[in-house]
């Protein structure tokens, strides 16, 4: 079994982003000693993803605060730290929402920028440039791809995942309340198509005038809801997982072996 922490933040308003990485530091340090091997934490937590007009302010590069206090945090606890996202500012001063894994001797093990940029009702897609690559690499829990919450929407970038032998999907997310059962039935929907684990951490409390979502949850390959946090309010949810499950289920049900390739379909008459 794998232990995790699916650790669902509040960006409220009044907080800076100075002080929310410091909170949620205490935050995970207070769980030392609980076999925890890795937090998983959700998308622009630190900056909050509804502070458009402070985006170009609070971009970092990859070892501004926030990736280094999960540094910090993985070396100290000897555990995985998936930091969620931040909003990276790269080498030539483009912006990206890009997710970072750390390993537990505190090495950046993955980044993904996310591909997939919201635009309705959102300035991400103004403000941010699409990442250009995707990454599955070996973790705990097997072979782990990072998405990010609009990512969800779109089959084809899980397909390409589960082509590249993801078995764990980690998905940092700022899902609103108005579309809570969206973010449901993606979740559930992507671990029954793939037959993967599904961990998906998202945001919580209130951004402006925005509710976002809670309900941070793992789903099974089997799609079972094994965890799920409040829709309102703060949590760290532990869980324990099982790597082999994956196997598993493909076993009991080989549906992926079915599956033509993706150049077959638009070939059909």
């Amino acid at each position: 079994m794998t232990r995790v922490a699916l650790v669902q933040v509040a960006s409220p308003d009044g907080e800076s982003r100075d002080e929310r990485i410091s909170r949620v530091e205490r935050m995970l340090m207070a769980r030392a000693g609980e076999g925890i091997e890795m937090f998983v934490l959700p998308e622009l937590w630190a900056a909050g993803y509804l502070a458009f007009k402070h985006y170009d302010q609070l971009a970092e590069p990859l070892d501004g605060p926030t990736v280094s206090m999960c540094r910090r945090v993985a070396r100290e606890l000897g555990a995985w730290v998936h930091a969620g996202s931040f909003i990276e500012r790269d080498d030539a001063g483009e912006l990206h929402n890009t997710a970072v894994l750390v390993d537990p001797e505190g090495r950046i093990a993955q980044s993904y920028r996310k591909i997939h940029v919201f635009g309705y009702q959102s300035r991400e897609a103004q403000l941010l440039t699409p990442g250009t690559t995707l990454s599955v690499i070996d973790s705990p829990l097997g072979p782990l791809a990072s998405t990010t919450c609009y990512d969800l929407r779109f089959p084809g970038i899980w397909l390409e995942l589960g082509a590249r032998g993801a078995e764990v999907a980690v998905v940092p997310a700022a899902w609103p309340a108005a579309r809570r059962d969206h973010f449901k039935l993606f979740t559930e929907a992507r671990a029954v198509e793939h037959q993967l684990w599904v961990i998906a951490v998202n945001a919580c409390g209130t951004q402006g005038r925005t509710e976002l979502g809670g309900c941070s949850r793992v789903v099974d390959p089997w799609g079972r809801v094994v965890a799920e946090c409040s829709p309102v309010d703060e949590e760290i949810a532990v869980v324990d997982l099982d790597p082999g499950r994956v196997a598993e289920v493909r076993a009991e049900f080989p549906v992926l072996g079915d599956r033509l390739p993706p150049e077959a379909y638009p070939a059909l008459g």
